[in-house]
């Protein structure tokens, strides 16, 4: 029998891995999120419960599934008894609550768990629970902040604070923000059924900014003791590929698999042995995944030639300058500048303009990019951006204000809940001597 330690750090993985696909599976049964929320939760809960004693199975996810799925039954039989013995204590059935032909049809579900849903009303040939679940989720009636905060943590599984960090939001809002998105499903009756092939343009948006930031939150992890969570980027990157399969005609999908390609190509060179943070231009350039890059640069020139291209496809351009120079100084500065002038056009983010600072000081002089860097701190765009400070450290250090970089670096470590990152600003400080 497997010891509590083992069993934990089982139901640990499946969590990570595969918490989507549970949550996807038993929503599909009961639609109702909050419900399938609860009954996911219970499963893993009871894993912890009966693996120490069963033995973890050898399809955990599978088990988590089945588990999660017979709990949502239970409830909606118990929901529908209760409104049958007791309709005088109750509100009338509604057209979106469990109907006893609905409840009959549960045990006619196929064995892995999946509802069986019209094809005019379902996208079938979406090939992954999470993706669909995406879609699901990113539903135009809700505010697009609520479907990637609904989404990144109920389908993705990230906690609320990092998902605050990524969306540049406190944790208060955040939490605020999914509570809000969950009673609006409730109380607009928004149906919980696959959106329709025809639907998914609409919600597309939405989508591509999920992915995008579950592979922001693996690439760089905005909290713990680890700068990358392999698992997170690596789910990222597959549904990314799920939706290029899916949609290969829209260009911002292809754009966002290969932003995401051409920056996962340096993940073995981006943190040391000893597991520091390694600088861009101290990595060892011959062992990034070349032949990803070259994938990434095919998408990304099909784009380009196609014309008018969106955010991602310039975000993977400007990825895409750093991978394929020779090394760190030969680093085509100028074409960068002009890259982020252009994103800046159509995505006019204080992000966007932080980062054009970095080839803008290769390009102009840190003293110009500095200027940049202080009207986005003097207007409030970036109040706890923790790169902002650490770009601001880095420019005063190269015009030679010591006092005044450390500063900034201090106020970057302060912001900073990475405890990779963290050690690298202390490094930074610590060789100022202040």
């Amino acid at each position: 029998m497997p010891d509590h330690g083992a069993v934990a750090a089982a139901v640990a993985a499946v969590h990570r891995q595969d918490w989507g696909r549970v949550l996807a599976a038993t929503v599909r049964v009961c639609r109702d999120l909050d419900l399938a929320e609860d009954c996911t939760q219970q499963a893993y809960a009871e894993a912890l419960e009966r693996w120490p004693d069963d033995g973890i199975p050898a399809n955990p996810a599978g088990w988590l599934i089945t588990t999660a799925r017979r709990r949502a039954i239970d409830a909606i039989r118990r929901q529908a008894t209760l409104r049958a013995k007791l309709p005088l204590l109750v509100e009338p059935i509604d057209p979106w609550d469990a109907t006893a032909e609905e409840v009959n049809a549960v045990d006619r579900l196929p064995s892995n768990g999946l509802s069986r849903e019209p094809a005019r009303d379902a996208i079938e040939e979406v090939p992954d629970e999470r993706l669909r679940l995406i879609f699901l989720c990113c539903h135009p009636a809700l505010a697009q902040d609520a479907q990637l905060a609904l989404t990144l943590r109920l389908v993705c599984g990230v906690p609320a604070a990092d998902i605050a960090r990524l969306l540049l939001v406190s944790e208060t809002t955040m939490a605020a923000r999914i509570t809000r998105a969950k009673k609006k499903i409730r109380l607009a009756r928004i149906p919980f059924r696959m959106p329709r092939a025809a639907d998914l343009p609409d919600r597309l948006r939405s989508a591509l900014g999920v992915i995008h930031l579950l592979f922001s939150s693996g690439h760089a992890a905005p909290s713990g003791a680890r700068l990358i969570h392999d698992d997170a980027a690596d789910r990222a990157i597959a549904l990314g590929r799920l939706l290029t399969a899916l949609m290969p005609d829209e260009p911002e999908v292809r754009g966002l698999l290969a932003l995401m390609l051409v920056i996962d190509a340096r993940r073995a060179t981006r943190v040391t042995p000893d597991g520091n943070l390694q600088r861009l231009e101290d990595q060892d350039r011959s062992r990034w995944d070349r032949a990803t890059i070259a994938e990434a640069d095919a998408l990304i020139v099909g784009n380009l030639r196609a014309g008018n291209p969106g955010r991602y496809t310039l975000q993977a351009a400007i990825a895409a300058l750093y991978a394929e120079a020779p090394s760190y100084q030969q680093t085509d500065w100028g074409q960068l500048v002009v890259l982020y002038d252009r994103l800046l056009q159509i995505w006019p983010s204080p992000v966007v303009a932080l980062n054009r600072s970095v080839p803008l000081a290769m390009v102009a002089g840190p003293e110009a990019a500095l200027k940049v860097v202080e009207e986005i701190e003097e207007a409030e765009a970036l109040p706890n951006y923790p790169y902002l400070p650490a770009v601001k450290a880095d420019l005063l250090r190269r015009l030679g204000r010591p006092g005044d970089a450390a500063v900034a670096y201090r106020r970057a470590i302060d912001l900073t809940a990475n405890e990779v990152e963290r050690r690298y600003l202390q490094g930074r400080l610590d060789l100022l001597g202040s």
